[in-house]
């Protein structure tokens, strides 16, 4: 039995259900004891990971939008463009909507979850940490949320399969890097812990809590 008191309240994002997280150890998950959701986690291995991997993002993303995804050739001419010339093609051809949603979901919001992501990462390594980093971690999660890489890298090989009737089509490094992409943001978020930074954020002030009685049984289940 825990004592209750030592153990932070959470409440179930799905069904609203307070509950008190245990320790976790490393690899170890814990989910809702009504609805089954994940409330927490503890990421295996090194906790410079997130960083090293937010650095490769970071990199890969430069790549994509900086060499072309492909090559056309047909008939003796042949193009290339890149993500974000793609979303100025559509603007300059009145689909301004469309330019505009490409160009946020696949350059603006993923390069800010990772500039914001890297500036928390840095963060983090101060003690105590600073209490500018919670509005970080929101609008990170807004960001997250809008980068859509993967509907983007669907929409170019679908547009890869039909072009490739027409033309001849030469994948370029921009499509490798930003397949990477596409692998490395998951992999982030799967070794980032962020109740490990929420827990270690000091508040200026802080109403205390009344005392719970001792001995309450810990509601989670492992998933």
């Amino acid at each position: 039995m825990l004592n209750a008191n030592a153990l932070p309240l959470t409440a179930c994002p799905d069904c609203d259900l307070l509950q008190y997280i245990p320790p976790l150890a490393s690899g170890e998950r814990v989910g809702c004891a009504r609805c089954g959701r994940l409330l927490a986690k503890q990421p295996s291995g090194s906790s410079d990971r997130p960083l090293a991997l937010t650095v490769a993002a970071g990199i890969a993303l430069v790549l994509a939008n900086a060499l072309p995804l492909m090559e056309l050739r047909v008939a003796g001419r042949s193009a290339s463009t890149t993500i974000i010339g793609g979303a100025y093609d559509l603007w300059m051809q009145d689909e301004r909507i469309t330019g505009v949603l490409v160009a946020f979901c696949a350059v603006v919001a993923p390069t800010g979850y990772l500039l914001l992501m890297f500036a928390l990462l840095m963060a983090a390594r101060r003690t105590p940490v600073p209490h500018w980093v919670a509005e970080i971690l929101r609008w990170m999660q807004h960001l997250q949320v809008w980068s859509m890489l993967e509907v983007v890298m669907l929409g170019i090989l679908v547009a890869l399969v039909k072009i490739a009737e027409l033309a001849t089509v030469d994948p370029g490094i921009g499509i490798y890097a930003f397949g990477a992409v596409v692998l490395l943001i998951p992999a982030i978020a799967v070794n980032f812990d962020a109740r490990e930074i929420w827990r270690r954020l000091e508040w200026e002030s802080v109403t205390p809590l009344p005392p719970l009685p001792p001995d309450v049984p810990v509601e989670c289940a492992p998933t």
